[in-house]
């Protein structure tokens, strides 16, 4: 799968974004997408930070546990799980603009071995789209929540 990236302006501040974003506890109220949230680590968000996200996406229900990798406070941090034979990777980026922040999310997934290669060849310019008009979905969601905390 080639990575892909989404941007959105959201009229908030990026600390208020940032928050947003980083509320683990909270994103099912958030995020349309997400059913639950289970954090397996202690308060905060840092390198380290674990937890179990189940999520519908594409009329299928899963469950992942995801892991912070890189962490710059307040301007951007990268979650990594792996998934069958996938690893992935998103990475979100916060900039502050006229009137609020512009956020970037980049979203990954490299198979590992002959077979989820295969798939992944086959498979990933089909759900490229329903992916990319996801991960777009979840920044609505996210811009709504943050501009509602002024």
């Amino acid at each position: 799968m080639n990575p892909l990236t989404v941007t959105r302006h959201v009229a908030a501040a990026p600390d208020r974004v940032w928050a947003v974003l980083t509320d683990l506890e909270h994103a099912p109220e958030v995020i349309r997408a997400v059913e639950s949230v289970e954090v397996h680590t202690g308060a905060g968000f840092d390198v380290g930070t674990r937890w179990s996200e189940t999520r519908t996406m594409m009329g299928r229900t899963a469950s992942e546990t995801m892991e912070v990798t890189t962490v710059d406070p307040g301007r951007s941090y990268v979650v990594e799980a792996d998934s069958g034979s996938t690893h992935f990777r998103s990475e979100f980026h916060l900039a502050p603009d006229a009137g609020g922040t512009i956020v970037t999310m980049t979203f990954d997934g490299q198979p590992s071995g002959l077979g989820g290669k295969v798939l992944a060849a086959t498979l990933g310019r089909l759900l490229a789209g329903p992916t990319r008009k996801a991960l777009a979905a979840d920044l609505d969601d996210i811009a709504a929540a943050s501009e509602r905390r002024g």
